[in-house]
């Protein structure tokens, strides 16, 4: 319900926030009830539930009924994430700890296979991969970079604009160009996919807004958990866990199509750093 609350009208947005408050009242709700609880009408529940991924309200209001029920079973209390200045740190390992399971749960709720298919694909055949993010994301782009350059493939992250542009130019339809932008309107990041997508390149966004303005220049999106922010916790640590994980999924997609080639890469990487790290002897420095 968070990551689609802003593609939702405002009518809608109201059933899904009492349905999010209260699902064991909201499950004892006919569908005429619930539109007179959230002052819309019968249609807009209707389309509420399946925007939410349900054929009718019939189905929501069973799913939301098995929910309460789960709830009442004597689960411990839910955990929020809002931080306070004087919580121990005991509270704030325990917040954080929630809010993380939580952030990652929604992001693997709404990742879209299909589209996930379709990058790993894009990626498991490129002939180079130039991956765009600053800030925040930035860092989550140097870590698919460096992912892929551990199975064999041909990548660079790129968090300067202007060098991000300037590399843009140079790719073509062999290639691929990834974005990450939580916010999904990071000019950024969004110029260099627009240069790459106009030289025939495929675009892939990974962002917590499928609606946003990247999503105007990628062949496919791949859709995080929207962050939960708080006072003492910006929306980018939230978000930069969403994205790490899709990092993750393809990543693991991609050494799965190039086994082959991915495996004595990943092997030989090790091999490197243990030696690296395995103290020599004076003698063998001459």
């Amino acid at each position: 319900m968070r990551t689609i609350a802003p593609t939702m009208t405002r009518s809608m947005q109201r059933v899904a926030e009492a349905v999010a408050a209260d699902p064991a009242g909201c499950a004892a709700l006919t569908v005429t009830g619930l539109a007179e609880h959230t002052r819309t009408s019968e249609a807009t529940v209707v389309r509420t539930a399946r925007l939410l991924g349900y054929p009718g309200y019939r189905d929501l209001r069973l799913a939301l009924a098995g929910l309460a029920a789960h709830q009442e079973s004597g689960r411990p209390p839910t955990v929020t994430a809002d931080i306070a200045v004087d919580d121990s740190l005991a509270d704030v390992v325990a917040k954080l700890a929630h809010d993380e399971r939580q952030t990652l749960a929604d992001t693997a709720a709404g990742l879209d296979p299909v589209q996930l298919g379709a990058a790993v694909t894009a990626l498991a055949a490129a002939r180079r991969t130039d991956i765009y993010g600053v800030g925040a994301s930035g860092l989550v782009a140097q870590d698919l970079a460096q992912k892929l350059l551990r199975i064999g493939m041909i990548a660079h992250a790129h968090s300067d604009p202007h060098l991000a542009v300037t590399n843009a130019v140079q790719l073509g339809a062999r290639d691929v160009a990834v974005a990450i932008t939580h916010s999904g309107a990071t000019g950024d990041v969004i110029e260099p996919l627009r240069v790459a997508f106009d030289q025939g390149t495929t675009t892939i966004a990974i962002t917590g807004r499928p609606d946003g303005s990247v999503s105007q220049y990628a062949d496919h999106i791949l859709t995080t958990s929207t962050a939960r922010e708080s006072e003492l916790r910006p929306a980018a640590m939230s978000s930069r866990t969403s994205q790490l994980l899709v990092v993750d999924c393809l990543f693991v997609g991609v050494a799965q199509r190039t086994y082959e080639r991915a495996a004595p890469a990943l092997a030989a990487s090790y091999e490197a750093l243990a030696h690296r790290h395995t103290p020599r002897s004076p003698q063998s420095h001459r």
